[in-house]
């Protein structure tokens, strides 16, 4: 798919990774819907950017936890943009807690923002795109959906659950849109790690290093431009912790 003059939207992308990976679709010629909860100024500063680069942008606001503001937005991007071709399930939640200590909001609230809305997200995306004769979904996982992190279960659950739905979709959306998955190893740490915890995230990987923002967008490029052949792959991008 070339990306010059097609629509992206990218949940939680006032800010850190889903920032990234915006400008970058921006830069390839996009037009981009940044997507925030409660970052309004952040995603009014990631809109001003791209502007000021000669692209075009506009933020839109949404509680990924209510179905309706999923469905309202995805009906406002189309509305602005008049169509939809890409879509990056971003935005997600991370915390960690012992099993002792979870309880049912915590499971609740790493299941509809991790899970739940990609799906809901992707099937009112999805559909448009279909009705379009194409489009590209890329679902931003992690690698503990496939090997769990202790004291991150709700977390883990649905990472393994967004790695299945996006086969699932691939299949459901076949031929028009393809759905893929990029895998994050250590990525942009969390504000409460102390750097002894970085630098174990680091020697964990075989590349002895972490990833950056700029390595997630260029997987999601090459996810939307660089092939149509690929469906339903979940791309590990862990410099290799998997393995480890």
């Amino acid at each position: 798919m070339d990306l010059n003059g097609r629509v992206a939207l990218v949940t939680g992308s006032a800010k850190r990774v889903g920032r990234a990976i915006a400008l970058a679709l921006a830069k390839r010629g996009a037009a981009v819907a940044i997507h925030y909860r409660s970052s309004r100024a952040e995603a009014d500063d990631a809109v001003k950017q791209i502007v000021l680069g000669g692209g075009r942008a506009e933020a839109f606001a949404a509680d990924l936890a209510s179905v309706t503001e999923i469905e309202r937005m995805v009906e406002q991007v189309l509305q602005h943009f008049h169509h939809l071709d890409v879509l990056v399930n971003s935005a997600s939640v991370f915390y960690r807690k012992p099993l002792e200590e979870l309880t049912e909001q915590d499971w609740d609230v790493n299941l509809d923002t991790n899970l739940k809305a990609p799906f809901f997200l992707s099937k009112a995306a999805g559909l448009a795109m279909r009705r379009q004769g194409a489009g590209k979904i890329v679902n931003i996982g992690d690698w503990a959906g496939i090997r769990p992190y202790n004291n991150y279960l709700p977390y883990t659950v649905s990472k393994s659950g967004l790695i299945g739905l996006t086969r699932a979709l691939a299949k459901a959306l076949a031929p028009q849109v393809q759905v893929n998955c990029v895998a994050l190893g250590p990525v942009m740490p969390p504000d409460d790690y102390d750097a002894a915890e970085i630098e174990r995230l680091r020697q964990a990987t075989l590349t002895k290093t972490l990833g950056s923002p700029e390595d997630v967008a260029r997987a999601v490029l090459y996810l939307c431009e660089g092939t149509d052949f690929t469906t339903g792959a979940t791309l590990m991008l862990d410099g290799g912790r998997l393995l480890n």
